[in-house]
């Protein structure tokens, strides 16, 4: 096989510098020009498109074992303006009040029966972050769980949030942030927004750490978030390529597994290069999202469709009820009877068949799609029945 002659011949490395100044504005046009098509040739031949998507190691992997945990409590809020529980259908909410105000050495006497007006009965909620320490703060979440009509302007009592093993890793207190808004007067209503929960925000104090394994072992493994073996593969052939040939070995299609340096400092400036590190994702695979409550259907670029001819017509029923009065003569002696005529009414849609080409690229997907002229509702029908055909290539997901 012969080459020919290069039309914008690259200059020797000895002769740049003096290329460099002499060169006429043509001649610095070519060479840039020539380096942008070898730069070009090169992307091709390593096998990536053009518009491949670079993403950082980070965006799409994370370290198994550095997680939030979940806490949760149950508390009290106090300070309403009258919108508490009803104590006479939450009898928990006085109990709890009472329960409370004995720990600060109060005693009620026996029988008493508290009329609470400005106390609601409410779970706390938190997310203990990653290597959170003693002291740290952390938002809290208040949610009512009785009959309360507000937790505007209140005030949450201490609180101990546990984790999932029973311990406490938290304290929350503090006032509420609620973003809703509402009024009521003479039988009538105005609401905006939600007004049975709200946010503290810094609301929790951290009184706990949870260990993690992140500085133990010689390894550490990396969580891909989808479980793909091209985009692992990719993963650990950066890393080693930036870190070493054996520093990454991808172990499945979701875990990377790295030989991590012994120290601490040095762990966390070897992790932090390599979440850093950029790769070019893969294609997804080819899926249908189809929510069947609210009739949305979401589909990737990955879906393809064969052709196939498609008749979808329409059936509506109409049921349309008059009321009939029959009264009998005035000496009959009898009684008016009231009845209800119904009528029925069944009308069919006439079906045509359409043909339906094929659409290898999103675009045409949703081209084809819409001259069908069919509601979301029966899309969800006519992609079951293309799918169940073979037509369509993509996985149906029904949430």
């Amino acid at each position: 096989m012969k080459f020919q002659r290069s039309v914008f011949p690259m200059p020797a490395p000895s002769q740049r510098t003096l290329f460099a100044a002499r060169a006429t504005p043509a001649q610095r046009l070519r060479h840039a020009l020539w380096w942008a098509l070898l730069a070009a040739g090169a992307v091709v031949w390593l096998g990536f498109p053009l518009d491949a998507q670079a993403v950082r190691i980070k965006e799409i992997a994370a370290v198994q074992g550095v997680r939030t945990n979940q806490l949760t409590g149950y508390g009290l809020v106090v300070g309403l303006d009258g919108t508490g529980d009803q104590t006479t259908q939450m009898p928990y909410t006085a109990q709890s009040m009472q329960n409370y105000l004995q720990q600060l050495g109060l005693s009620l006497p026996p029988g008493a029966n508290m009329q609470l007006k400005n106390v609601a009965a409410v779970l706390v909620t938190a997310q203990l972050p990653a290597f959170a320490q003693p002291g740290q703060s952390i938002d809290a979440t208040v949610s009512s769980i009785g009959n309360s009509k507000s937790l505007r302007g209140g005030t949450l009592i201490t609180t101990p949030l546990k984790g999932a093993d029973g311990q406490i890793y938290a304290l929350a207190q503090g006032n509420l942030l609620v973003g809703g808004a509402g009024a009521s007067a003479g039988g009538s209503k105005v609401q905006i927004n939600h007004l049975s929960a709200g946010r503290i925000p810094g609301g929790a104090q951290v009184e706990r750490s949870v260990p993690t394994p992140f500085a133990l072992g010689e390894t550490i493994d990396l969580g891909l978030q989808s479980s793909d073996f091209q985009t692992a593969r990719r993963v650990s052939d950066a890393i080693n390529l930036q870190m070493g040939e054996g520093t990454a070995s991808a172990i499945d299609g979701r875990v990377v597994r790295l030989r991590a340096p012994q120290n601490p400092d040095a762990r966390v400036r070897f992790l932090a290069q390599v979440e850093d590190l950029e790769i070019t994702i893969t294609a997804p695979a080819a899926k249908v999202i189809i929510n069947s409550r609210t009739g949305s259907i979401v589909m990737n670029q990955a879906v393809t469709l064969g052709a196939c001819a498609v008749a979808h017509g329409n059936l509506s029923v109409s049921i349309s009820s008059t009321p009939v009065v029959s009264q009998p003569n005035p000496l009959a002696g009898g009684q008016t009877v009231q009845a209800e005529k119904a009528d029925i009414t069944i009308a069919k849609d006439k079906g045509e068949l359409i043909n339906v080409e094929a659409a290898p690229k999103l675009a045409d997907v949703v081209r084809v799609l819409n001259a069908l002229g069919a509601t979301p509702q029966d899309l969800l029908a006519i992609l079951q029945a293309i799918k169940a055909a073979g037509a369509m290539t993509a996985e149906l997901e029904v949430i």
